[in-house]
């Protein structure tokens, strides 16, 4: 299998597991977003992009070029709900390009889409945090040995001042607790 080389090795198999686990904490939130922009489909094109690979598709610039449309969706949007799904759908995409580096940054391309869904849960329960951590403990659930053992290979998540940022330092060392 092909490697992406750097700091250590990354199979593209791991690199569909990841894809796969954003992918799938983005499709939580893709219906939320095109409620608010039905006619904005960059969102959808990069979480479509993001499945494709995940599913076999070679990795293209198709990932690439979908993630950043996807991203200035989200800056677009007036809503932090709207700005979270697209955010979460060009991290999908873009998880498809996460380096090989030991970097505690690049720990976003595995967890951001994952924290966005829980900061959703959280929004949508007029700001209970038990929603967002209800969310974390159905993630770390769907969480495989493949997606732990990547993870494992990089520094903690930064712990920023953002709820997103808080959440996903939260989401990280919940992961890390786990057995892979």
């Amino acid at each position: 299998m092909t490697q992406a080389s750097g700091d250590f090795e990354l199979t593209m198999d791991e690199l569909r597991t990841v894809a796969r686990f954003a992918a799938e904490s983005a499709q939580q939130l893709l219906s939320a977003f095109e409620a608010e922009a039905p006619d904005d489909r960059r969102p959808r094109a990069a979480l479509d992009a993001a499945w494709a690979f995940a599913d076999g598709d070679p990795r293209t610039n198709l990932q690439r070029v979908t993630a950043l449309d996807a991203h200035r969706a989200a800056k677009e949007n007036g809503s932090e709900i709207g700005q979270l799904a697209a955010r979460a759908c060009g991290d999908a995409a873009a998880a498809a390009y996460l380096h090989p580096i030991a970097r505690a940054t690049q720990v976003g391309h595995i967890l951001r889409a994952a924290a966005c869904a829980a900061r959703v849960a959280e929004l949508d329960a007029d700001g209970d945090e038990a929603a967002a951590a209800q969310s974390i403990k159905s993630t770390c659930d769907r969480a495989t040995s493949v997606l732990l053992d990547v993870l494992g290979w990089y520094p903690a998540a930064p712990v920023g001042k953002s709820r997103l940022a808080q959440i996903m330092s939260t989401l990280d060392v919940s992961l890390r607790r786990r057995e892979p």
